[in-house]
């Protein structure tokens, strides 16, 4: 049964906290982070706020950053192309290892949002500074790995996936200046999670836009050297990227510290536990393995269209781009599931789990047939943003209307797969995500493109998501029942 508890907003005014968790009133000056009436009054409303307006409340914010975020890629993408479709094209093969980048910095996050997650929702205040040090100092560890491997093995990657020397030397140029500045995007996924993990999703937004908005200004300047910038190329693309990425962590690192006292790292005395790592990554490996797969499927699809056409890696990249665009909001939704879930389940609130999914299911697959439409109708406009020649568009506009339908199905999977991980089962993402992105989809590409040609290549869509959408469903009732939820 579902307590309500008292509001405090009316009293925030005079800086009370209200009664805790055993009914005993308190009056304090400010919001301790180790205080346990402080924290609990301030996920109050994880507990209270009406499903549907604690999930638009959530969302939304995270909705909008996200769609800004994703700006990164689309507008390097579209100033590219207009140096050249070679340009855009290593761009394009440079997006897988930037999509590994952000598996690894968002899969350790996931893990410690749901985790900080659960804790405040069991009142475990005293576990929160444990959990997000260990978030940091993984996050420090992987940023470490990525600058390694980008002073050393860019060269190689380009080498595997194309010959064509212009194509290279625009890939590794790009690649080179992203891996090696790719502290930011650590900093600002982890200090982003630790906001949202208590609800706080507008200060999250805020430090992802930020940094899309710093981006957005930068490219046309450093690309084309207005004012007086110098004139960079697809160097200066790269470089706007890394800036807008430093400055949402920056700004995520100060927000942290102005708003947010019940998640507070400390490094004093600081030692890793392989506890608290195996519950990070209980949920965070199968996390990183499913932003992995994207990185993937886009390297392997890759190397099957190539054999075609440019041309036809190009389209793919552009595609890839404009629909993570466009899913930002069922992105939004799923990363707002994991604090809800989470937080509903430690405090023992499984009908909130089931009220979650009934509200957040329907809203996905609605918005995304909304998605499906405007890819359906205006294809050749969307790629257009591409500076798309006309063998791209020939090509792409009848591929964007075959998959454009997928949508819903998948919006499915991915909703199902947050929630799950949210609750401490990251594997259901794990393999929803593998079905409907690798598993599946990269054969089938290679056995319709060999035996149709590639206009037939897109009909893998519709096998994968279909499927990957089955099991989703079929595993979360699973799961939910193990866990008396249903």
């Amino acid at each position: 049964m579902e307590q309500k508890k008292p509001d405090n907003q009316k009293n925030q005014n005079n800086r009370n906290t209200q009664a805790d968790m055993s009914g005993q009133n308190t009056r304090n000056s400010q919001i301790n982070p180790n205080n346990q009436t402080g924290a609990a009054s301030r996920n109050n409303k994880m507990e209270s706020t009406p499903m549907p307006s604690l999930v638009f409340n959530m969302s939304l914010p995270l909705m909008i950053s996200l769609l800004v975020q994703s700006l990164y890629n689309i507008v390097d993408s579209i100033f590219v192309a207009r140096i050249s479709e070679d340009a855009l094209t290593a761009v394009s093969l440079a997006y897988p290892i930037q999509l590994l980048m952000i598996a690894v910095s968002v899969g350790t996050a996931v893990g410690v949002n749901s985790l900080l997650s659960r804790s405040l929702g069991a009142k475990q205040y005293d576990m929160t500074g444990k959990v997000a040090t260990t978030g940091l100092a993984l996050s420090l560890i992987g940023t470490a790995v990525f600058m390694i491997l980008g002073l050393t093995c860019t060269g190689l990657f380009v080498r595997m996936f194309t010959d064509d020397a212009a194509i290279g030397e625009y890939c590794q140029q790009y690649l080179f200046i992203c891996m090696v500045g790719c502290l930011g995007i650590f900093l600002g996924t982890i200090y982003q999670r630790f906001l949202q993990a208590v609800g706080n999703t507008f200060d999250s937004m805020i430090s992802l836009v930020s940094g899309a908005v710093t981006n957005l200004i930068l490219d046309p300047l450093l690309i084309f050297g207005l004012l007086f910038f110098p004139k960079m190329g697809i160097q200066g693309a790269a470089i706007a990227t890394v800036i807008g990425q430093w400055v949402s962590g920056a700004v995520g690192i100060l927000l942290n510290r102005l708003h947010n006292p019940a998640v507070q790292v400390h490094f004093k005395g600081f030692r890793f536990e392989k506890s608290l790592l195996a519950k990070i990554y209980t949920v965070g490996l199968p996390t990183i393995i499913t932003q992995a797969l994207g990185s993937l499927m886009l390297s392997a699809v890759n190397a099957i269209l190539i054999d075609f056409s440019s041309t036809a890696v190009a389209f793919f990249g552009a595609y890839y781009k404009l629909q993570t665009f466009l899913f930002m909001p069922m992105n939004g939704m799923g990363q707002a599931a994991i604090p809800i879930a989470g937080y509903s389940f430690g405090a023992g609130l499984k009908d909130r789990v089931l009220s979650l999914i009934r509200v957040m299911v329907p809203a996905a697959v609605v918005i995304s047939a909304v998605i499906s439409a405007v890819f359906f109708a205006f294809p050749g406009q969307l790629l257009s943003l591409f500076s798309a020649s006309e063998e791209m568009l020939a090509l792409g506009r009848p591929a964007l209307r075959i998959i454009a339908w997928t949508f819903p199905f998948a919006s499915v999977t991915m909703i199902l797969g947050y929630t799950m991980s949210g609750l401490g089962n990251g594997v259901v993402n794990m393999l929803g995500t593998a079905l409907r992105q690798f598993i599946l989809l990269v054969p089938g590409i290679w056995l319709l493109s060999g035996q149709f040609g590639v206009d037939y290549a897109w009909y893998a869509f519709w096998i994968s998501e279909l499927c990957a959408m089955a099991y989703a469903i079929w595993a979360s009732v699973r799961h939910m029942k193990k866990t008396e939820i249903l």
